[in-house]
């Protein structure tokens, strides 16, 4: 929201692939974040649809962090031990829970970014930001299910009907997913390793889509859709560094919630949002 910062471009591209891989899985939502450093570390060799091509790809690299981690270890990775069909059994709650947000966001997703101006998105995150960090501070009823493999199709769509909140900046899907875990009884933990899944289907969807778009704009020789190799290289850097990232932040969240709950969250949203509402004047 301050001028750009006197560091050189990759320094620019590990930062912001640092808060990308950060902020996609702590519930302090990556658009707040962004906000409030994207145009202090502007990449000024980067066009606009490069730079929005270039969120998308570290947002890809954030999320393939999740069958990185869990192919070993879950269930729901282990195709070629308990075969394919039996495995696409235990993915249908997380598959049910995605729907909502899928259909909304295709729906709504880019009228919500034309309505919204610049200054109004700022003050729509900085809001939300403080809104659910409040929500994040109420005391929470016991869970009756504190196991992932115990979220049946039932409490999966209540997870992801909650997850429609995130249409709106500020609201952080993850955030939005572990209060929809609180309503359906679902332990912060269970519900954090659920939303890890869920995002798998729906971001890389819609990043492999954007990229795609990308690609064939490129080919057509639209203004500011050319490729540079330069460009190119930062690109690959960024989403590597998001990766790794992502990979120990994943697995600190769910000892994170599980011994503090979102209270720790709450109170860093609410700060964050009054910063950005400070910085907006």
């Amino acid at each position: 929201m301050k001028g750009a910062a006197p560091l050189s471009e990759t320094c620019k591209v590990l930062l912001l692939s640092l808060v990308e891989g950060i902020t996609e899985w702590l519930p302090v939502s990556s658009t707040g974040h962004l906000l409030l450093f994207g145009g202090w570390l502007a990449i000024s060799s980067f066009s606009a649809p490069f730079f929005a091509l270039f969120l998308y790809v570290i947002q890809l690299g954030a999320i393939l962090a999740v069958p990185a981690l869990y192919a070993r270890r879950s269930p729901l990775f282990a195709f070629r031990r308990n075969g394919i069909g039996a495995t696409l059994a235990l993915w249908k709650p997380v598959l049910l829970g995605v729907i909502p947000a899928a259909v909304v966001g295709l729906l709504f997703d880019d009228a919500l970014d034309r309505l919204l101006s610049d200054s109004a998105r700022v003050r729509v995150v900085a809001f939300a930001l403080i809104f659910y960090g409040l929500l994040f501070l109420l005391p929470r009823r016991r869970a009756s299910v504190s196991d992932l493999r115990e979220i049946g199709c039932g409490r999966a769509l209540v997870i992801g009907l909650f997850q429609v909140l995130s249409i709106v900046p500020g609201t952080s899907r993850s955030g939005s997913c572990l209060l929809g875990g609180r309503a359906a009884g679902v332990s912060d933990a269970a519900a954090a390793e659920f939303s890890f899944l869920m995002a798998i289907p729906v971001m890389v969807g819609v990043s492999c889509l954007k990229i795609a778009k990308f690609a064939i704009r490129s080919a057509a020789s639209l203004p500011g859709y050319e490729i540079q190799p330069r460009a190119v290289s930062l690109l690959l850097l960024g989403f590597l560094c998001s990766f790794l990232v992502s990979l120990p932040v994943i697995r600190a969240l769910v000892g994170l919630v599980r011994r503090h709950g979102l209270a720790p969250f709450g109170l860093y949203r609410i700060a964050l949002g009054v910063t950005i509402l400070f910085l907006a004047k």
